[in-house]
């Protein structure tokens, strides 16, 4: 794990952890009452170690968990506790309506992004974080993800080719001394895209290619006097003072062969959500208006959500500091 610039910053979650073969995205919400809040507290302290001892049957598995926080949750769950102030980006998932194109925003007031190499230690993870839970949380969204072939989509190009390396990562998805309360966090927006492969595949190549802004095999970009401004990477390149900044993405194909769903399951990480949804607007609304990404006539956004991943420290102190607020807050305290 990398930290950001400001070398003092609190040791981040995974967030930067390798790309995997296997991941499992679940998304749950808490139920009310005290007794879910409480759970999930708890869970915080005790993540990273029940990471380890999952991980643990096979140290070369790389197994890794971040976990999530939604607003709601957020508002209920931490804000009691000091830092007292939300995190400067984190509000429910923003629904956008273009028309036929929508995003929707979906329930979810935890995420846990769960990678290996190997699925058997992702289903434990997985099955081991609900045990725990029990009762107090309902899954609202869980998908098992696989890398197909090299790093390709189920739509048949490379993705993620434009993802920051080395010393970039943390500086696109790790917050630094922009907000010290929460240096060493990072933001993630999450959505399924569900694919129609039949009307996809019934496109040539070359147009295809057109679509995505690379050529297929090769995973060139195509030269900007055949790129459409519609494609999908040009719509997805975004500039702040004339810098490009970037985002973290880890998407993985996902699916059913027997009854036909299948998709890609988006995951990026920012220090700015913003960044991730000036994407989505380009993407669904179009830049300018009505010129939008050529994907989504094959694509169909069926959830959206976000979440605020604190710090390792933040996280893992959440029951102790939750309760000594909650002390505080008795008469005579």
């Amino acid at each position: 794990m990398q930290p950001p610039a400001d070398n003092t910053a609190p040791e981040g979650q995974l967030v930067l952890a390798p790309l995997t073969t296997s991941a499992i995205f679940l998304v749950v919400t808490i139920h009310p009452g005290e007794a879910g809040d409480a759970a999930m507290r708890a869970l915080g302290e005790d993540i990273g170690a029940l990471v380890r001892s999952v991980g643990f049957r096979d140290l070369d598995g790389t197994l890794s968990c971040v976990m999530g926080i939604g607003s709601e949750a957020w508002d209920r769950i931490v804000a009691p506790a000091p830092p007292r102030h939300r995190p400067a980006g984190l509000h429910p998932f923003r629904a956008i309506d273009a028309g036929s194109r929508n995003a929707p925003s979906t329930p979810g007031d935890l995420l846990f992004h769960i990678r290996a190499t190997r699925f058997d230690l992702c289903f434990e993870l997985a099955s081991t974080i609900l045990t725990r839970l029990g009762p107090a949380v309902a899954s609202a969204d869980e998908v098992h993800g696989f890398r197909y072939f090299d790093a390709r989509d189920l739509l048949g190009f490379v993705d993620g080719t434009e993802n920051p390396v080395g010393p970039a990562m943390a500086e696109a998805a790790i917050i630094g001394e922009e907000d010290l309360d929460y240096a060493g966090g990072s933001y993630v927006i999450v959505q399924k895209y569900v694919h129609d492969l039949d009307a996809w595949n019934a496109l040539s190549v070359e147009e295809q290619e057109k679509v995505i802004g690379r050529t297929k095999l090769e995973n060139i970009e195509l030269d900007d006097d055949v790129k459409p401004s519609s494609a999908h990477n040009a719509l997805n390149t975004i500039e702040i003072d004339g810098q490009e900044v970037a985002i973290l993405r880890d998407n993985m194909p996902f699916g059913r062969a027997a009854d036909g769903v299948f998709g890609t399951y988006f995951i990026g990480y920012a220090r700015d959500p913003s960044v991730t949804e000036q994407m989505l607007q380009n993407m669904f609304v179009g830049r300018p208006e009505g010129n939008y990404d050529r994907i989504l006539d094959f694509s169909t956004a069926v959830t959206g959500s976000l979440f605020f991943v604190p710090s390792l420290p933040l996280l893992e102190s959440l029951s102790s500091i939750t309760a000594a607020a909650a002390e505080v807050a008795q008469p005579g305290g």
